[in-house]
């Protein structure tokens, strides 16, 4: 399976609905998104989940399955995507043979809406794996990203991810591991068996593109500013 995850929209509309059309070019067969649909301020006028629903229309504009959890902002976000069957927040799902689990949300140091804890995390994942199981390759999906990878590095060097998402990859070595959250640290790495991924905030004309195999899982960053032109 070809994935494209595009994550961290925090609110840019207008940038979103400039990209979009430059990834319908792409080779995929679904759609992963790690959350950060809003951001601390909202357009006027517009509800945390007035502008989900515009990310989620967009998004599956593109006609391919899509798969999201909540990030760090989206607390209000949670139940609409439940509703609309695209969450895997502390659930899993299967598509073409491949298993889809995860958590949403992420600790920053700006008391966003939704920062739960390792502990939380960790029995979520626990919760979510069960329903995929018996996929013959699974997927993980957090905003948060793995402890101590290349994946959750801020730009003082820092490593800032969760240890709980690090030692469920560990336990469970799932075929690919996406995150987002921490926009510098958009890239690529492994973890045991497991392919790491961070697509990086779209509006900025980055995402990834992954290919889900049993054996032997690849990503790689795209960017689609030459396409489009620099984002506003």
């Amino acid at each position: 399976m070809e994935i494209l995850a595009v994550a961290c929209v925090h609110n840019d509309i207008e940038n979103l609905m400039k990209l979009i059309d430059a990834v319908r070019e792409q080779d995929f067969d679904a759609v992963v998104f790690p959350g950060d649909f809003t951001d601390l301020n909202l357009p006027k006028g517009f509800t945390r989940v007035d502008v989900a629903k515009i990310v989620v229309a967009e998004l599956e504009s593109l006609g391919k399955p899509l798969i999201c959890v909540p990030g760090s902002w989206d607390k209000d976000v949670s139940p609409y995507l439940e509703k609309k069957g695209i969450s895997v927040h502390g659930r899993g799902k299967i598509i073409n043979g491949i298993g889809f689990y995860g958590y949403g949300g992420a600790r920053t140091p700006f008391n966003t809406l939704f920062e739960p804890a390792d502990g939380e995390i960790e029995l979520g994942l626990i919760k979510a794996y069960e329903d995929v199981k018996d996929a013959e390759a699974k997927v993980q999906v957090t905003h948060m990203p793995p402890a101590r990878t290349a994946i959750d590095k801020i730009f003082s060097g820092a490593h800032v991810g969760s240890e709980a998402v690090r030692k469920f990859i560990e336990a469970k070595r799932p075929e690919v591991a996406i995150s987002a959250h921490i926009h510098e640290a958009r890239g690529v790495d492994d973890l045991g068996k497991t392919r790491l991924v961070n697509p990086g905030r779209f509006p900025e004309g980055n995402a990834a593109i992954v290919s889900v195999r049993k054996d032997h899982s690849e990503a790689r960053i795209i960017s689609l500013i030459q396409e489009v032109g620099a984002p506003a």
